[in-house]
C-alpha cells in the first residue's frame, strides 16, 4: 500500500510547493483567505480602518514584485523560460 492512503484508498495529493510558484493559485489563495478573515470580523462586529481592497491592492502588488524577481513563476516548465513545445505555440493551449 502506497503511504499516502486514507482508510484504504489512495488519499489527494497537492505539491504546494510547486502549486504555490504559480500567480494564478497564489492570489487566489490569499484573496480568499483575506475575505475570510474580514468577513469573521464582520460577524465580530469589528470594523478594520483598511478595507478589503486596499490590502488585496498592497498583497498584489508584493506578488508582482515576486514575479519580477523571478520568485513566482511558471511551475510547469523548467526556469524561467518557456518549453521548446510552448514555443511552438502560435495560440494558447
Amino acid at each position: 500500500m502506497s503511504k499516502y492512503t486514507l482508510r484504504g484508498r489512495k488519499a489527494l495529493t497537492i505539491n504546494w510547493k510547486l502549486r504555490l510558484k504559480n500567480k494564478t493559485t497564489l492570489v487566489s489563495l490569499i484573496a480568499c483567505i483575506v475575505a475570510f478573515i474580514y468577513q469573521i470580523l464582520a460577524i465580530l462586529g469589528i470594523a478594520p480602518s483598511v478595507t478589503e481592497e486596499a490590502v488585496m491592492q498592497i498583497i498584489s502588488l508584493l506578488i508582482n514584485i515576486l514575479v519580477t524577481l523571478g520568485v513566482v513563476v511558471d511551475p510547469t516548465t523548467s526556469g524561467i523560460k518557456d518549453s521548446v513545445r510552448a514555443m511552438t505555440y502560435k495560440e494558447p493551449n
